[in-house]
């Protein structure tokens, strides 16, 4: 047995991905799902008429989940054919069944089929941890509805919201993925029964030309395969623009997560909120003292690869050649897996940040109270302007008083100056009193509250409402 310090462990599988979505993309999952696929055809055979007999189907029902690892290897090795060395074995394991094991399709009718099971099956499991991390998010919102922050245009102080409106933010992303992704699975068609080039010629000869008949089996496959249509035509495989819509699906959750987690890294540097951390959990082998956004770092990171990765679809779909071409084989066998893999990492990572999100108010409100009085500038120009000013004089002062506190923080470091230096200049005597109530937090966040709650309640319920919730597996470093 070849030591395991001796080989490469995929991090997707070693470090990052759940079990559940491995899984998915495991051998026995593949296989096992090739042979429910050569069960369903030999029993539409059956039924409509072909030269299969019921005791042959049987045998293969018998002999399912019946794997020698060893053998297949052994077959692939010598036939130098994946599907035709599992279609021997399988014809050793079922003596009687062997003759009519794949009988009148082509390789593809078990690969590209078999694909399409499993990445619904992978949609499907991401669907419930898309619906986990939207669920956290839409309670952190609510939770933090009404706390004033700052809002930031390019990184730049701007007109404050709230904590929780901003996760709104991050929540509609997520629920736009939402919605492709359940597009996608009751979208998605089977490739069904088509043949070698996609004309069904073998069938037809197979059912002495009836094209009903064909027609007929090729439904009933694809209905006991769970689908419910088929792609109307294909070539050798089905039209690799399937792949290309999951990727981009794929991509746009990678996409949403990378924003969450670059916003949150963002925030962490700003000490305004933290992703959680472990007690133990060592943020540098020389600086004690750092705590850093790892998981949002490794989220980003995952992130990009997806959003990549996806092109190479887009490349595929593009440089099929007529009825097909192998380049697509190996790419796709990579790409789309790790893809999936990926984003089940991601997505188990952003609900265990989104669940246990640190928020530092305090902070917050200092920051916000250091920018308050430029913010506020409007307020006060109006409130002395209601009150017989002029407009156009108090502009010019407020204008000179601003840029004379900022030079004082700047430059030199002080706290901000400019509600004093207003309320010292008698052009603004007649208000001076109103002054600390314009500086309340409150004034300048708009409907932020109010659009979280009619947010959580339009968007988010109804979405949520009746779905499945899957949490990640135990977050690994």
């Amino acid at each position: 047995m070849t030591d395991r310090g001796d080989r490469f462990d995929h991090p997707l599988l070693e470090r990052y991905a759940s079990k559940e979505m491995a899984g998915l993309f495991s051998p026995r999952m593949r296989h096992g799902t090739w042979r429910d696929l050569w069960i369903a055809l030999a029993q539409a055979e059956h039924e409509l008429g072909f030269p299969v007999a019921k005791e042959q189907v049987d045998e293969l029902r018998q002999h399912r989940d019946t794997f020698d690892w060893q053998r297949v290897a052994e077959l692939e090795k010598e036939l130098r054919h994946d599907v035709m060395a599992h279609v021997h074995h399988y014809g050793e394991l079922a003596k009687k069944a062997k003759p009519i094991i794949h009988l009148g399709a082509t390789s593809c009718f078990v690969t590209d089929n078999a694909d399409l099971i499993v990445y619904r099956k992978a949609l499907a499991l991401l669907e419930r941890r898309l619906c986990a991390v939207i669920a956290a998010l839409a309670d952190f919102a609510a939770r933090y509805r009404a706390l004033p922050c700052l809002g930031y245009t390019h990184f730049q102080v701007a007109q404050p919201v709230t904590v929780g409106k901003r996760a709104c933010l991050w929540a509609q992303d997520f629920l736009l993925d939402l919605d492709e992704v359940r597009r996608i699975i009751a979208w998605l068609p089977f490739r069904g029964v088509k043949g070698t080039t996609g004309t069904q010629a073998t069938f037809l000869a197979l059912a002495d030309g009836d094209h009903q008949k064909v027609e007929e089996l090729d439904r009933r496959v694809t209905e006991a395969m769970g689908f419910s249509r088929s792609i109307a035509v294909s070539g050798q495989t089905y039209t690799r623009k399937l792949d290309w819509t999951i990727h981009q699906a794929l991509s746009g959750v990678a996409q949403s997560a990378s924003k969450f987690a670059t916003d949150l890294r963002l925030l962490s540097h700003e000490g305004e909120i933290e992703e959680p951390s472990e007690s133990k959990q060592i943020g540098s082998s020389a600086m004690a003292y750092k705590k850093n956004p790892m998981r949002s770092e490794r989220v980003c990171s995952l992130a990009r690869y997806v959003i990549e990765a996806a092109n190479t679809s887009a490349h595929t779909a593009s440089t099929q050649w007529l009825e097909r071409t192998l380049d697509d084989s190996a790419i796709r066998r990579i790409a789309l897996p790790e893809s999936f893999l990926c984003v089940d990492a991601v997505l188990s990572l952003v609900h265990n940040v989104s669940q246990g999100l640190v928020v530092y108010p305090k902070v917050i409100e200092k920051k916000l109270r250091e920018q308050l009085p430029f913010l506020a500038t409007e307020e006060i120009l109006m409130a002395g302007v209601r009150n017989g000013g002029d407009r156009q004089d108090l502009h010019e002062r407020i204008r000179v008083h601003s840029r004379a506190a900022a030079h004082a923080v700047k430059a030199e470091g002080r706290d901000n100056p400019l509600m004093e230096l207003v309320a010292a200049d008698p052009a603004f005597s007649v208000i001076r009193s109103q002054l600390p109530s314009l500086m309340d937090p409150a004034r300048f966040i708009g409907r932020s509250p109010e659009q979280v709650d009619s947010f959580v309640k339009n968007e988010v319920e109804p979405r949520l409402r009746g779905a499945s919730l899957v949490a990640g597996d135990e977050i690994r470093v």
